[in-house]
């Protein structure tokens, strides 16, 4: 069977269980080293919809809002059909728990949020181990550009109207779920990836989001590290020297920004759930673009929101909106328009969480989140505004006061005595 018609059955099958017919499907691209596909199809309402919906496979769904029998409706088909999970591969692994976090996302967290802050609604799912021990999954989502048409395209950057809207989704996003954190069961978080799998193929798909959100935290990128740890001719191998007591200022960095299970974090009264990878690849907009929606929740978890920001900032927002004078100095601090674009993040993220945010400790948290994000830009390789980034780093590491109450945060969270940093 060819992948279009195994994705042609999963639609099917997915629609009859809401009293619908497939008209069409279009592959829209494929998933990361052929693990599945994306497509848009179209489906109309039957005449005589199937009441029973029964089916062997473990599914959920949701109330459909076709109205009519004529009315042709867009959905979302992400199908996933990778290989089995295997021990010792990090990258695998984590691909594999990021599409059963992403489910769990629109099937569990998203209907939970209020109206003004949209994403994608959730139609069916499907979740279906495999004879060999892998695992099979479908999702079938509405489809976001009926409502908003303006794809934010692939390492691009957004304009003004854009970046606001994105800002302002995102500190809605983030104040929403910040006073909601410590409701969720910690023992359900879905741990560093080759924790989470043991030699067996652990199934995480009753767990919840990631521990840590997004994939760029140091715990899994020890391989990249090592290898700029090991390129003294980089800049940025000083992020991988001693600074205190035989600790990176790149460890410690991330030892603040990490989320605990159980124990005190550095971060702990601040941390929210965050997407994990934004970028303007994964948003669309309004055709004013006075509105943005994200989507690709395959990295939520928790962490700091000024982590989702430092990524934005510098793979989709305008340089001419961050700095001041062009070129770009060699140290920067702080210039106005950056300042500004916090300033409206900040002042919303407040309102909507109803919770406090000191303004110096948030800069202070802004500040560690370029740092770790520079530690694997350096370690993976650079793009968008690398010249704004490198230049913040180099002020930002000036700064040992800075450096003092990382270095005790670290210690103070039991960073000291650990042997599997962070």
């Amino acid at each position: 069977m060819s992948s279009e018609q195994s994705a042609h059955e999963v639609a099917s099958s997915l629609l009859a269980e809401r009293g619908l017919t497939l008209k069409s499907l279009d592959v829209l691209q494929s998933l990361w080293a052929g693990y599945g596909q994306i497509c848009r199809i179209t489906a109309t309402l039957n005449a005589s919809p199937n009441s029973s919906g029964a089916t062997s496979r473990t599914t959920s769904t949701t109330t459909s809002s076709v109205s009519t029998p004529q009315e042709v409706q867009s959905y979302i088909l992400k199908l996933i059909t990778p290989p089995p999970t295997k021990a010792n591969n990090e990258g695998h692994t984590r691909k594999i728990l990021s599409y059963q976090v992403e489910q769990y996302f629109y099937t569990t967290l998203a209907p939970q949020l209020p109206p003004h802050i949209p994403v994608a609604r959730h139609i069916a799912s499907i979740h279906e181990p495999r004879p060999d021990g892998g695992v099979s999954m479908a999702m079938l989502i509405s489809d976001l550009k009926q409502t908003y048409p303006v794809a934010g395209e692939k390492r691009d950057v957004l304009n003004d109207i854009q970046v606001h809207a994105a800002l302002d989704w995102l500190s809605s996003f983030h104040g929403f779920w910040w006073p909601r954190i410590p409701t969720l069961d910690r023992s359900q978080l879905v741990r560093p990836p080759l924790q989470e799998v043991t030699t067996d193929g652990q199934d995480a798909r009753h767990k919840s989001v990631w521990l840590n959100g997004g994939y760029t935290y140091l715990a899994t990128r020890r391989t990249e590290y090592a290898n700029l740890a090991a390129d003294h001719e980089s800049e940025w191998w000083s992020l991988t020297d001693w600074e205190k007591d035989e600790f990176s200022i790149a460890e410690l960095v991330a030892s603040a920004l990490e989320p605990k299970q159980e124990g005190w974090s550095p971060i702990e009264g601040y941390t929210t759930l965050i997407h994990g990878d934004v970028k303007s690849e994964n948003l669309f907009t309004s055709k004013s673009g006075e509105e943005v929606v994200f989507y690709d929740f395959q990295y939520t978890g928790l962490g700091l929101g000024v982590c989702d920001l430092a990524k934005l900032f510098t793979c989709s927002v305008p340089l001419e909106m961050l700095v001041d004078d062009r070129p770009v100095p060699r140290e920067l601090a702080m210039s106005e328009g950056e300042k500004e674009l916090l300033e409206r993040y900040w002042v919303r993220l407040e309102k909507e969480s109803g919770k406090d945010y000191d303004w110096g400790i948030f800069v202070n948290h802004w500040e560690m989140a370029l740092v770790d994000w520079l530690r694997f830009q350096a370690s993976w390789g650079f793009w968008g505004n690398t010249e704004w980034l490198e230049a913040r780093v180099r002020f930002i590491l000036k700064n040992e006061t800075l450096k003092d109450a990382v270095a005790g945060n670290a210690k103070m969270a039991g960073l000291w005595g650990k042997t599997d940093l962070p």
